[in-house]
């Protein structure tokens, strides 16, 4: 194969979706997904190609330098695309170690990995890094985030991520090695585990569960479907320039109050619901701590260098993601109940 790619973090929500665009769109690749299967990790996101023979499956956390090691050698690992990551802003501040484990130390631990690997031959391998948005702090009513934006974050997690940036573009300039960074704004859309602000609306309207808005609900997201960060993937992967930032974005930015009420109202209608029911369950909490107020990408690089733009406006993408949960309530089950676990010892630790 002409290519043997890993894939970190294959097996959360955004990873899914480009293990199975790889899969699919490139047989000539060999794709490795590499998850250690945490809670938000599921290889049910992945039935679609788990018996493809250019895919392979690694059990393996980034916090294992020497399984790490072991993947690159036993594959032959050409290429890598690190998404593997903790996300969840409110589990950061519960928990901020984890998040330096994860995100830090094992970007690193995933650096190493790949330089001894390609040791020689740095400038013939791809090291491809993404990240999000939050590195770059809070906006207020103006302005969007620009590449040159300087880094401020303001959370345990972004700090986090932001340290995993300068710490890639650092071994871009001490060892030479090949590197890309992507900068992404938030995303939507199917297999997105439900303690995220969408998912977690769709399930509890379907139950007639409160909805928990923090604050005001004020605070200001730019939105994207997650099928097209795959697609931007796929593009920076093949087409951006070594060394270089893309931020990507959908151009898209929504009140967190606004979707709510969106979600409601869709889901009355493809529910059957009388109008404004599922309002009704809007609750106001206390907001949370550091809460940044506005996020917006300035995703005019990759799309003037690159070509690359979304596919869908926002409320054509929100009906696709509320038919897929609608449709896909066993998975929504296995998730909440953590059962999927029982689905990899089925998979994989009988062979």
């Amino acid at each position: 194969m002409s290519k043997s790619i890993l894939i970190t973090g294959g097996a959360g929500f955004i990873g899914s979706h480009v293990v199975k665009l790889f899969v699919e769109k490139y047989p000539h690749y060999k794709i490795v997904n590499l998850d250690a299967l945490t809670y938000a990790g599921n290889l049910e996101n992945l039935k679609e190609v788990q018996h493809e023979p250019n895919y392979f499956f690694e059990k393996v956390d980034i916090q294992d330098s020497d399984a790490l090691e072991e993947v690159f050698d036993r594959h032959g690992i050409s290429d890598v695309i690190h998404l593997a990551a903790e996300s969840h802003v409110d589990r950061s501040i519960s928990d901020p170690l984890a998040f330096v484990k994860t995100n830090v130390f094992g970007t690193v631990n995933l650096l190493n990995a790949a330089k001894k690997a390609w040791e020689g031959e740095l400038g013939l391998h791809l090291f491809y890094h993404v990240s999000t948005d939050e590195v770059y702090g809070s906006l207020h009513d103006g302005g969007f985030f620009l590449e040159t934006t300087p880094y401020d974050p303001q959370s345990p997690y972004s700090a986090s991520k932001a340290a995993s940036d300068h710490f890639v573009r650092a071994y871009a300039n001490t060892y030479k090695m090949k590197t890309v960074v992507s900068n992404c704004s938030n995303n939507y859309g199917p297999n997105h585990f439900p303690e995220k602000l969408i998912p977690l609306c769709i399930n509890n309207i379907k139950n007639l569960k409160p909805l928990p808005v923090y604050g005001k609900g004020e605070n200001v997201r730019d939105w994207l479907f997650v099928k097209d960060h795959a697609r931007a993937i796929d593009t920076v992967f093949h087409q951006g320039k070594p060394g270089e930032t893309y931020n990507i974005g959908g151009f898209n930015e929504w009140k967190n109050i606004d979707i709510v009420r969106l979600l409601c109202k869709k889901m009355d209608e493809k529910l059957g619901r009388e109008k404004g029911t599922s309002e009704k369950l809007i609750t106001f909490v206390q907001d949370r701590a550091g809460h940044d107020h506005r996020y917006a990408i300035d995703a005019t690089k990759i799309q003037k260098e690159l070509g690359w733009e979304p596919s869908l406006q926002f409320e054509e993408g929100i009906d696709l993601t509320i038919d897929w949960y609608l449709a896909n309530q066993d998975w929504l089950d296995h998730v909440t109940s953590g059962s999927y676990q029982e689905y990899y010892k089925e998979l994989y630790e009988g062979r």
